[in-house]
Parts: C-alpha cells; structure tokens; sequence
C-alpha cells in the first residue's frame, strides 16, 4: 500500500523555514499547514509574522478563544487527510513544538473540553482571581498545580475542567497515557529543522525582524487589540511574545524602546527554547545555513552552496511514496 509523505519543517523563530516551506511547496504540489499557536488567531498579523502566502490552520480563531494542543491535532490530521485525498503533499511547517510533538507522537486520552464546565470556571475566576482557582486546583491534582503557575489560565481551566469531568485529576490521566497513539501512521513522516550555524546570526534576524513588524505597525495592532473588552492579559493569544510586552507597556506606560527591547529578548528566549526542544528531536535532519543564507550541509560542515541548493537537498531528502 502506497504510503504519502507528510513533510514536517521545523526551526526557531525567524530561521526561514516558512520561505523555504513555501519553495518546496511550488516544486512538490503540496499545500502549508501552519504550526504555530499565534497563527491560528485573527487580527495578530504583524507581530505574528503571518505569511500571505495560504496556509491551512490561519485565522481559524478570535483572539478571545482559547486553542489547545488536542484542537490542532485534530484540525491538523483533518487538513492532511484533505490535501492527501486531493493527490498533494501536506507540508507542516512553523514553530510550536508542543504542536510538533503531540501530532507526531499523539495525545493521550482524555476527555474532550466541556463548555459549560469551562464557563463555570471562567466566571469562577472572574470573581475570585486565577490564583484562587489555583489553589482549587492544589487541593485535587496537587501534582498538575505544581507546575502550573497561578496566573496561568488556560492550563488551570483544562485541569479543573478535566477534574470537574471525569472526576479523575489530570496528572493521573497523564500518567494513564503510557501507549500514545499517533495520527500519522498512516504516513511516511519527513523531519527537518532549519537554523543559522551561528546562534548570533538567528539574534540579529530577531531583532532585524522586530524592528520591521515595528515599522509596519505592530503597535497599533496591539492598540487595536487593547482596545476590545473582551481581550485580557491571561490569553493565550495576547501572552504570544511580542504581543505581551506592548501590551505590558499599554497597561503600565513606560518607555516604548525598553518595551521593544524586552519583545526582542522575550523573542531570542524563545528560539532559545525551540533549539532546545529540537536538539532531542528524534529522526531529524538538521539544514544549517551561514549569514547570507547559504546552505551549510546537514552538520555544521564546510560550505557546498547558495541558498538554492537548501532547496536541492531537502528535495534530495524526500524519498517519493513506497
């Protein structure tokens, strides 16, 4: 039986792995799928880098809705089943490794999210602060609450939910989920991450980068953001770096710069932690790249090429359909 390729492009934040996605993509037929937890949301554009170029799995939610790792599993393994049945390769690309790691390896079996319990929790929270609902939280799973911290919101509703629930806390459930099942059997899976050699080189795109999003606008996005009622710190969309130190600096005031700084820091810390995450990567095939974007080879070797031959040896990678 003929097995499609699902080609998986990973790296930290602008490493230029959406520029080469979109390359491959016109040289296989193959269509985008976005990995990125900012993406998924309407109205971050800017700060969010959003390419024009169509993806599926972009501006599929109000910055006001909360989005979980199981949604994207989900929505994902539905978009590669389309593009499959269509006679195109799915191409996963962006830079949420827990996106990454939870559709490659699957979910563990828990129940699905409730909307009545988690309105429950919400207006719970709404009159009595998230770290009373995390003291809650203590007091049934002490052993979630303990790597939760109190102001994190999303994560204590999905553990009081799930508790609510099932009356089962969520770190049993967990340790319950020894056997995960992957969605991507049915697939032969093709991992790559695409990073500068230098780590200095990566910094200086970062900043380079943020500048521009500031010079495009992005903090009046932001405003715009700020400005709806119904939008909050606590987020997920609004806790997205960037987006969190304008709107620190649009709560508080302050020096607009130093705000810009801490977006750029809070930017590197997180290609810090992707890098992190992708040097325990299993069956990974690294692209190195220099300043000028040339290809390095798949280590940190001497130099074989332009930036085109980047291209050449992710194709020579991809082994066509057994």
């Amino acid at each position: 039986m003929v097995q499609p390729n699902v080609i998986c492009i990973m790296g930290p934040t602008a490493s230029g792995k959406t520029d080469l996605a979109i390359q491959l993509a016109e040289q296989i037929d193959a269509e985008l799928i976005s990995v990125d937890s900012a993406l998924v949301y309407r109205d971050l554009d800017i700060g969010s880098a959003k390419p024009e170029y169509p993806h599926h799995l972009v501006d599929i939610r109000d910055p006001a809705d909360i989005y979980t790792v199981a949604d994207f599993v989900r929505d994902a393994d539905s978009a590669i089943v389309d593009i499959v049945s269509r006679g195109k390769t799915p191409i996963l690309v962006g830079g949420t490794m827990m996106y990454f790691k939870a559709f490659l390896e699957g979910l563990s079996p828990m129940p699905a999210s409730d909307e009545c319990i988690r309105a429950e929790i919400e207006a719970k929270a709404a009159r009595l602060g998230w770290p009373a609902l995390h003291k809650e939280l203590t007091e049934c799973d002490p052993i979630a609450a303990a790597v939760i911290h109190p102001n994190h919101s999303s994560r204590i509703t999905r553990a009081l939910e799930v508790f609510r629930y099932s009356g089962i806390p969520l770190s049993v459930w967990r340790e319950r989920s020894k056997e995960r099942v992957s969605p991507l059997r049915r697939f032969r899976v093709k991992q790559f991450a695409l990073t500068p050699v230098d780590r200095a080189v990566l910094h200086e795109r970062i900043r380079v980068r943020f500048e521009q999003m500031m010079a495009q606008g992005f903090l009046g996005e932001v405003c715009s953001l700020h400005a709806r009622e119904d939008l909050h710190a606590d987020l997920p969309a609004i806790r997205a770096v960037g987006y969190r130190q304008l709107w620190e600096y649009l709560d508080h005031g302050g020096d607009l710069d130093e705000a810009i700084q801490k977006g750029i820091a809070a930017t590197r810390q997180l290609a810090k932690r992707q890098l992190t995450w992708l040097r325990k990567w299993p069956e990974l095939t690294w692209l190195y790249m220099d300043a000028a974007g040339n290809f390095l080879g798949h280590a940190e070797s001497e130099l074989v090429g332009g930036a085109k031959k980047m291209l050449d040896a992710l194709l020579n990678c991809i082994e066509a359909p057994q």
